[in-house]
């Protein structure tokens, strides 16, 4: 990829916490932008968030680039700070998918904290119009958001081989993420037990949440996943399953569309953005576990249906989602700002 020279000759500083998949993005442009460095830090640094102030404070750089929860602590007096909103869960809304523990730390500090970043910010950005809009109406926001939607690197995650036979017979469902209320988890048990006996859900405990589910004859915990094994996963898989109440640009549905599969996923937040209602899979309401149930049985019996679902997500990502289209507009932006 062709790198900006102003962009080649800036050094671009990204604190970032692990074991989610901002952390990922962020990873990514450092592998694909000159001069991007990550400055990766233990989530639990953030109980403590003056902590945070030290994080390569003595490196030199000519740009910040991190999440808008903890920005205020990264920023320096007269370098920029370029601020990506990958998800948006302070609202009133999310307060009955969090913990009591969560929803104390989300209104009593994480939420003044982000209006401080922002503050200070010289650009901000959002994975997806919903985030945008949404953080435009919850932090009373006039400034500019530009939408950079996440992309995924589709010479990786391709569909599996032609000729490739399931030898169980059995109809593979996946789910990716952490085992979290967000994540739609609490939910998998029940849609198990409305699915046809040839149907199973594997499903992976994600990159930050360790566990497994309570155990079921049609349920496969594949526990965590290196993210390198994570194409042969999807391959794997028939459809990927995604009963999430929240999400900004999910990676897994990127990944899944760019691996062919069709998605059945809840018809909130960001979500319509990528998945087609039909062409691409199915949307169903909130925890309408019923309604997961209902559309896994069909597409389990609709082999043609599948096929063609998972042509058009893959068409989809080349058209819209590359990681190439992903990084340019972030170079695009960084040039803007430094400019």
């Amino acid at each position: 990829m062709p790198r900006n020279s102003k962009c080649k000759s800036v050094r671009i500083l990204s604190p970032m916490a692990t074991g989610n998949g901002a952390y990922i993005v962020h990873r990514t442009l450092e592998s694909r932008l000159s001069g991007y460095e990550v400055v990766r830090y233990n989530p639990y640094r953030t109980l403590f968030p003056p902590f945070l102030y030290l994080l390569g404070r003595f490196r030199k750089t000519g740009l910040i680039h991190t999440t808008p929860d903890y920005g205020f602590f990264h920023a320096r007096k007269n370098v920029p700070l370029v601020l990506t909103f990958h998800n948006y869960v302070l609202d009133r809304f999310m307060r009955d998918y969090s913990s009591v523990f969560q929803n104390i730390h989300y209104q009593a500090d994480l939420k003044i904290f982000t209006k401080l970043a922002l503050a200070k910010a010289n650009g901000i950005t959002a994975v997806s119009r919903f985030t945008a809009d949404l953080v435009r109406q919850e932090m009373k926001l006039t400034n500019n958001i530009k939408i950079i939607y996440n992309g995924v690197d589709h010479t990786i995650f391709t569909p599996r081989k032609q000729g490739y036979k399931n030898q169980t017979n059995k109809f593979k469902v996946l789910f990716c993420g952490n085992l979290s209320r967000r994540k739609g988890a609490k939910w998998l048990l029940p849609i198990m037990d409305r699915l046809g006996e040839n149907v199973t859900i594997s499903y992976t405990s994600g990159l930050r949440i360790s566990g497994a589910l309570a155990e079921h004859s049609q349920l496969q915990c594949l526990g965590k996943v290196p993210y390198q094994r994570m194409p042969a996963v999807y391959q794997d898989a028939d459809i990927l399953l995604f009963p999430t109440v929240r999400e900004g640009l999910p990676l897994a549905g990127l990944e899944a569309m760019a691996c062919g599969l069709p998605v059945v996923a809840s018809n909130c937040s960001a979500i319509p953005e990528l998945i087609d209602e039909g062409k691409g899979g199915f949307l169903c309401p909130v925890g309408d576990v019923n309604a997961f149930a209902e559309r896994i049985n069909f597409l389990a019996d609709s082999p043609k249906l599948r096929h063609e679902m998972g042509e058009y997500n893959r068409a989809k990502v080349e058209k819209m989602f590359t990681l190439d289209r992903m990084v340019k507009e972030y170079q695009d932006l960084f040039q803007e700002v430094l400019g």
